[in-house]
């Protein structure tokens, strides 16, 4: 069951504007993102289902981070059905994020409680994912939909909308300014993040430090556009 509730999932997310995306196959690497993520103040994490046994996986890291970063969020990304989506809330999951609208994953996660994030690419997908309860939308892939410029056309006709860029979005200033002015939310952000060298590497602190850096930026825009708003 869920350790967090749906209200408590989406005013985190508002509230620190990153959501990390990863993966791995191995449980080990998976526990050490996490906790270094944790340690850079993150406290919304979104596990990719992808691969085979991305099940157990999860249900491991899971509970793991339950004892190890308790105030840590955990939801899964990339659900694209309702079966699924069902799996990783009997695991826990705090939240569930999905590529596509899929009426199905909506209803369940309703059911539950549970907070869904649904893909859109343009306003009648975004009002539709409204219609089946999304409080925090997607958009996906950020960069290709439309970037910045999209969110902000979005937020004239329907400012009540709330924003998740995901695919596109990196640790820099330059580009977090941007999305956070044009009214994003929170962003997700994976690669970006977790570059392969560095998990070769197991540089462990890069990320800490990475997420602490990319936290301050968006707090200080996020700040700026509610003093301007």
């Amino acid at each position: 069951m869920a350790r967090f509730s749906r209200i408590q999932v989406v005013l985190k997310m508002s509230e620190t504007g990153l959501v990390p995306v990863f993966y791995h196959a191995e449980p080990e690497v998976c526990r050490k993102v996490v906790k270094a993520c944790y340690e850079g103040g993150v406290r919304v994490f979104e596990f990719t289902n992808r691969g085979d046994f991305a099940t157990l996986v999860f249900a491991d890291l899971n509970k793991w981070a339950t004892e190890n970063c308790p105030e840590m969020i955990m939801g899964v990304g990339s659900v694209i059905d309702e079966g699924t989506a069902a799996m990783y809330i009997a695991l826990g999951a705090n939240f569930i994020v999905s590529p596509l609208i899929d009426e199905g994953t909506a209803r369940v996660c309703n059911k539950r409680k549970i907070p869904w994030s649904p893909g859109c690419g343009s306003v009648t997908e975004i009002g539709r994912a409204h219609e089946l309860g999304a409080e925090v939308v997607k958009i996906f892939p950020g960069s290709q939909v439309g970037g910045p410029s999209f969110v902000k056309a979005v937020k004239g006709p329907m400012p009540w909308t709330s924003i998740m860029p995901t695919g596109g979005v990196a640790p820099t200033e330059e580009n977090l300014k941007a999305w956070f002015e044009a009214g994003a939310t929170c962003v997700g952000m994976g690669s970006q993040l977790f570059p392969k060298e560095v998990l070769a590497g197991e540089n462990y602190l890069y990320i800490t430090e990475k997420c602490k850096e990319t936290l301050q930026i968006i707090q200080k825009y996020k700040n700026q556009s509610t003093i301007n708003g």
